[in-house]
């Protein structure tokens, strides 16, 4: 039986990673359940203490399609590679320059919301080529 899948990131500030990926992704920041009007009513109707509610947040395909992304604050920063990434379908289906031009120009998209690009394979005989960015707080995906 197949499983629905949820990612997860940890960050400093869940409020910034999940509006630079709500944007990156074509997602929304997930709203409040429908009982309540804002997710300040629903912290203040579940008692979560005001330190706490900035601690998390979550982003979701208004499609339905994709996975929900679940952003939470944890006390440590960042210290080694991601050992698991996503891959950005920026360019699907496009081949040599052309995939080249749409992911350098969604790679352009994504630095001015806070990424930054830290190498790119062009595309070859072998390779279709990508991109290996990082967001805003240094987790490594690539644009694909």
């Amino acid at each position: 039986m197949a499983r629905e899948v949820q990612v997860t990131f940890d960050c400093a500030d869940p409020a910034a990673l999940a509006a630079f990926w709500a944007e990156a992704l074509g997602y929304v920041v997930q709203p409040p359940p429908e009982e309540f009007g804002t997710w300040e009513a629903a912290f203040d109707a579940w008692g979560v203490p005001p330190e706490e509610r900035d601690s998390r947040s979550a982003i979701i395909d208004p499609e339905g399609k994709g996975p929900r992304i679940y952003i939470q604050r944890v006390p440590e920063g960042k210290t080694a590679k991601n050992r698991v990434h996503l891959d950005v379908r920026a360019a699907p289906g496009l081949k040599g320059d052309e995939r080249m031009a749409a992911l350098s120009a969604e790679a352009e998209r994504l630095k001015a919301l806070g990424a930054t690009e830290m190498y790119r394979f062009e595309a070859n005989a072998v390779d279709e080529g990508m991109i290996a960015m990082q967001d805003p707080e240094g987790n490594e995906f690539c644009l694909d």
